[in-house]
């Protein structure tokens, strides 16, 4: 029983169709070329996978390498090299789809050639008779139509063919095509399910007929996966057919070749030499085949080589086709055996191209796609392990920038305590120390006034001028003592503090800060320009000095009063009053020559001038009395001559310094007043002064921390930021070390693929 398919026709009259629908599923289930199928199916499911895992790693390489938050983890030779794989993957999956298992038949002219072809199609679908029937190459492949149809070379215009012989009859009369063209015979798979197995017949001239037979072999021969020589066993194998198989071995690597000795069924008219004459053919067959070609060994060579007669099983299929004995007719003798060699033929046959094509067509793809799944798998791991070495240099750099923060905060938290103890310190020593210098210069105020040389005139315009100058001059005076005296210091001293600062914030600064200096106008070289201001605005705290230039004898009694019980004391004995607070008494005057004071202790200025007249009035009056009662007693005393001489010398003494109460007498007046007045009143600037002072140390110093608390902050927030970015990358990294593992994965999980393919198909194939 045949292994092939058994094609049937629409006039089947046995049997009902679901039988012939089950005896079609069983022989095609039980065909050697459903191995071709099923190895198609599955590597094109496996470069299918492959192209959308390319796709994804391509897209995956590309995105990470326009990530500009990372660091090159892929290169670009690494991301143009797998979108190369992109169209080699694509080209390789169209190659794998159109791939189909072709068998060319050649031989001399009317060896039987296309009778040989439809006897395996169980059908006459290509022309064949007597003489020189193919006229150019017949390819018959499958089509899935119901309508068969013919395409020829360089056109795509479908001609329907409705019968076979309608198609021989078009192929002579309406085609005339040179022997080296094409013409594509579609014949429906429903009608030869042989066909749905990706088979391919090719059908040639006669290889006695032209000399193009290289041409043949370039065009239509590199991509057979077996070759058919059909011989006339009634003569023997020739020197063309010879010759053409050694040009097909010379451009083919050890190619498939079956040889069918056709018309062996004119053996059965010669019996008696029917063994002589096969063994014959064999041996120059076997000879040919191992030792001429080297294709095979001499053993192996006689399987391929088989003794048919192509036209009796085409009329047998025929018969059985149209429900009738396959043997009926007019057979030689011994059909059955020849029958049975032509089935072995089809059942090697179909072993042979099936193991062959898997392993021709597939076994180059399959080797090229592990090749470049390992390639894409050895890139994903090359990301994988940047990644890794990327992320954990990350993570140890986070955790050295924390501890950095965490550094900082501790420091700057104790220097702030520690700087804050030493300003306030400095500033009380800057507040003493001026005070003291300041206390200094208040004693030596005279000096300072003395110093002053300008054109004195008791004028009220000249003196007021002379003030205005006299304040400008203490003024300046007094600030630039006191500049020598404690500006050097105090800035040696604050510039000392500032440098202190600086370094010890400094550890908490960059290293670019560190070795450039703290930024900024405080601590760039400023500190050195920083000056004490003495703000004593002389003018407006000597603004009512009232000075007194007046001539006053110094024997006068009022300036003996006055030397005698001072400022204070001659006041209230000239005026007769106390400055005590008035106690709530009677209000009668002690004395009832002199009025007594108005209750509050106001008086205005008619008041105390009146006081002041009464008072002397009578305090002339006892003095006078006085002086004559003592005089009386000194007349008598010491003599007349005595009291005229002090009165002489009173008289010159008086009249002395009446005549040198000069100009320049009135300003060493105005001068002693004014030192005397603005001595009381600097007194109380003193420990104003002294604050102020230290105050503007306070706020230098101050300044300068802040200033570098700012860059320590500014530090800090960098610092922050820079935690807050490595942590984004390294949650980056995590996401693309993960991808790049699970892509790494799938390459091995398709390389696992094509590793069983290869085991399942093409070892067994060898």
């Amino acid at each position: 029983m045949s292994l092939l398919p058994s094609c049937r026709s629409s006039s089947f009259l046995f049997g009902t169709k679901k039988e012939q629908r089950h005896n079609k599923m069983a022989a095609a289930a039980a065909s050697p070329l459903k191995h071709f199928v099923t190895a198609k199916k599955k590597v094109s499911g496996i470069f299918e996978q492959l192209a959308a895992y390319v796709q994804e790693s391509a897209a995956f390489l590309e995105e990470t390498h326009r990530d500009v938050e990372l660091d090159p983890v892929t290169t670009e030779e690494q991301v143009l090299e797998v979108k190369g794989y992109l169209s080699k993957v694509s080209g390789i999956s169209e190659v794998v789809a159109r791939r189909h298992m072709k068998v060319a038949f050649f031989g001399r002219t009317s060896n039987g050639k296309s009778t040989v072809i439809n006897a395996m199609l169980w059908d006459k679908v290509l022309p064949s008779g007597i003489g020189h029937t193919t006229n150019c190459f017949l390819r018959v492949e499958g089509t899935e139509g119901q309508d068969a149809f013919l395409l020829t070379e360089g056109s795509e215009e479908r001609k329907s063919v409705k019968t076979v012989n309608q198609l021989a009859h078009a192929l002579h009369q309406d085609e005339r095509l040179a022997s080296g063209g094409l013409v594509s015979v579609m014949w429906p798979n429903s009608k030869c399910p042989l066909l749905k197995d990706d088979l391919v017949l090719m059908d040639s001239p006669g290889i006695d007929v032209t000399t193009e037979l290289d041409s043949w072999i370039d065009k239509y021969c590199l991509d057979a996966d077996v070759f058919v020589l059909v011989a006339n066993a009634e003569s023997t194998l020739m020197q063309t057919e010879k010759q053409f198989f050694h040009k097909v071995n010379a451009r083919l690597s050890r190619p498939n070749l079956f040889i069918l000795n056709n018309r062996w069924d004119a053996s059965a008219s010669e019996p008696e030499y029917m063994e002589e004459v096969r063994r014959q053919h064999m041996e120059r067959c076997c000879v040919f085949l191992s030792e001429e070609l080297g294709l095979v060994d001499r053993a192996q060579a006689a399987d391929r080589v088989f003794f048919v007669s192509a036209k009796e099983a085409l009329a047998a299929r025929i018969q059985k086709a149209q429900g009738m004995p396959e043997a009926g007719g007019a057979l030689a003798e011994g059909f059955q055996g020849r029958m049975f060699e032509f089935q072995n033929f089809e059942r090697r046959f179909e072993e042979c191209i099936s193991q062959s094509a898997v392993k021709t067509k597939f076994e180059q793809h399959t080797v090229r796609a592990k090749q470049m799944a390992e390639e894409v798998r050895r890139i994903m791991d090359c990301v994988h392990m940047a990644a890794q070495e990327q992320r954990l240099y990350c993570l140890e750099l986070r955790e050295d920038r924390q501890e950095r923060l965490g550094f900082i905060d501790k420091q700057l938290d104790l220097l702030s305590h520690n700087y804050k103890q030493k300003i306030k310190q400095l500033t009380e020593e800057v507040e003493r120390q001026v005070s003291n210098a300041m206390a200094e210069e208040i004693r030596r105020l005279s000096v300072l006034v003395d110093d002053f040389q300008l054109d004195f005139h008791p004028s009220p315009v000249v003196i007021k001028v002379y003030k205005n100058e006299l304040h400008r001059h203490i003024e300046e005076g007094l600030s630039h003592n006191l500049s020598e005296r404690c500006s050097a210091p105090v800035s040696t001293s604050l510039q000392a503090m500032q440098q202190e600062m600086m370094e010890g914030l400094s550890p908490l600064l960059p290293p670019s800060l560190r070795t450039q200096g703290v930024p900024g106008p405080r601590t760039r070289g400023a500190s050195s320009a920083f000056t004490l201001s003495y703000d004593l605005n002389c003018h407006k705290l000597c603004a009512d000095f009232q000075e007194d230039i007046e001539f006053h004898f110094s024997l006068g009694w009022s300036m003996l009063v006055k030397r005698f019980l001072g400022p204070k004391g001659t006041r209230r004995a000239l005026l007769g009053y106390s400055e005590q607070v008035p106690r709530p008494l009677p209000l009668t005057p002690a004395n009832p020559g002199v009025p007594a004071l108005p209750q509050g202790g106001a008086l205005t200025q008619e008041e105390l001038m009146v006081s002041m007249v009464t008072g002397l009035a009578s305090l002339t009056s006892r003095t006078s009395m006085g002086i004559l009662v003592l005089g009386g007693v000194v007349w008598k005393a010491v003599g007349w001559r005595l009291v005229a001489l002090s009165l002489g010398l009173y008289g010159l003494l008086y009249l002395y310094e009446r005549l040198t109460w000069s100009s320049r007498a009135k300003e060493r007046a105005f001068k002693r007043q004014f030192v005397e007045y603005a001595a009381e009143k600097l007194q109380l600037l003193v420990s104003y002064t002294g604050s102020n002072c230290s105050h503007q140390v306070q706020q230098e110093l101050s300044g300068t921390f802040a200033q570098l608390c700012q860059e320590v902050d500014a530090t800090r927030e960098e610092l922050q930021q820079e935690v807050e970015a490595l942590s984004r990358k390294v949650e980056l990294l995590e996401a693309l070390q993960g991808k790049a593992k699970l892509l790494r994965n799938k390459a091995g999980w398709l390389d696992s693929e094509l590793n069983m393919f290869t085991h399942q198909y093409l070892e067994q194939s060898r």
